[in-house]
């Protein structure tokens, strides 16, 4: 027993560390001081895309080596630090991981060969990837998506249509991945993805979206209207896609869902991308709270603030300890037996949130101003309990894992 407790260790080995230390200091010295820039321009911040990929960040190399790091923490510790600089910035340059996810998660090996590295390109000629699932009427309800993937076997080639929202870099990536449903009767389980190229007559861009946080992060409709793809391009591969429906129809388990097997393995990334903008709340307010004075006396030394810094200091430790875990489970293939992975997208988004309003709290008038960066972080911070799975949907996948029960 002894021997078995000695190899139990919560300190991120040397290589870890160093990629910690390395993106944080991009994050520092490039992405902060830019933040306030691009938040207010509501663009892509394509100068900062491309100094991530100079450095080789924004890297098929970089997400696949830390994706494949032994621990599982190789992403969570790097996006962690990345979110820390700014959350709008950061999902610019790590939005394209969500579509490469899913041809990684469920596509044949030549898939993801060909069309993973189209998805970032090079130092001077950046790419971009968009995962479409969402729908205006098909957010929360994946089941309920309308965009339709039709066959036409004489051409060998799948014909879309439908309108997609909320992708990010919907429109402006280079390589767009788009949940279809091909029979609909089926719902989720009739659902396949499709890896549609740059330049694919029919697909065009529509609204794009002013919003509350996250600025600098492109989002907007993708519409299809009678696009059409090489057969080769479903995700994961024709045959296997039948094989899956005829299990289905026949009553067995049909395996991955396109969507959902998607927001599955990134549920504990999204967690560590709050974290991130959680714990930048917390060292603004904790380093303000050292300085200012009011009463004669530095505000961190009244019991109420001090309380504050308390709780928030704990939820984030909480909340990243839930995210490694999860991480950790995931690349030991191990299954989410009690929706782990729910768990910890749950309780980081909704730290971010807390904290980053406690944040605001302690600054007073300062924080509730664009001249203190607490006030960005608080609506970037909202995001977190809405995408990829609202805290509510979180909530439902945890009550039915643990109970057994379908929860409605």
């Amino acid at each position: 027993m002894a021997d078995e407790a000695a190899g139990f260790s919560l300190e991120l080995g040397d290589d870890l560390r160093q990629v910690r230390q390395w993106v944080h200091e991009f994050a520092r010295d490039v992405v902060r001081p830019a933040a306030e820039e691009w938040d207010e321009r509501e663009e892509t911040p394509w100068p900062i895309i491309q100094e991530a990929s100079k450095i080789g960040l924004y890297s098929l190399d970089f997400f696949a080596e830390q994706w494949l790091e032994p621990n599982g923490l190789g992403i969570p510790v790097a996006f962690e630090e990345l979110f820390w600089g700014d959350a709008g910035i950061a999902l610019s340059i790590v939005g394209t991981g969500l579509a490469a996810a899913s041809v990684a998660a469920t596509g044949l090996p030549e898939q993801v060969a060909e069309w993973v590295p189209q998805m970032f390109g090079t130092p001077d000629d950046i790419r971009l990837g968009a995962f479409c699932a969402s729908e205006p009427d098909a957010g929360s309800d994946i089941g309920s998506i309308r965009t339709r993937a039709t066959y036409d076997e004489a051409r060998d080639e799948w014909v879309l249509n439908g309108t997609k929202t909320w992708a990010t870099n919907g429109g402006i990536a280079d390589v767009h991945v788009v949940v279809a449903s091909v029979h609909p009767d089926l719902g989720a389980r009739g659902q396949a993805g499709f890896i549609i190229p740059q330049h694919t007559a029919g697909l065009s861009q529509g609204q794009k979206f002013k919003k509350h946080g996250i600025r600098a992060s492109h989002t907007a409709e993708v519409i299809l209207d009678d696009v059409r793809i090489p057969g080769r391009l479903l995700v994961g591969g024709k045959e296997k896609f039948d094989e899956r429906i005829a299990r289905v129809r026949e009553g067995k388990r049909g395996g991955g869902q396109a969507a959902l097997k998607t927001f599955e393995t990134t549920r504990p990334t999204v967690g560590a991308m709050a974290l991130g903008v959680a714990r930048a709340a917390y060292d603004y307010a904790l380093a303000y709270a050292r300085e200012r004075e009011q009463f004669g006396k530095k505000i961190g030394d009244f019991q109420a603030i001090a309380f504050k810094l308390a709780d928030m200091k704990t939820q984030i430790d909480a909340a990243r300890l839930l995210v490694w875990r999860a991480a950790w489970m995931a690349r030991q293939g191990m299954d989410f037996d009690n929706a782990e992975g729910s768990m910890a997208k749950l309780y980081a988004g909704e730290t971010a949130v807390r904290v980053t309003e406690e944040a605001i709290q302690i600054l007073g008038g300062n924080g509730y101003t664009r001249e203190f960066p607490v006030e960005r972080m608080h609506r970037d911070a909202k995001i977190f309990t809405i995408f990829e799975g609202t805290s509510e949907i979180q909530r439902l996948v945890i009550g039915r894992t643990i109970t057994g029960l379908p929860v409605r």
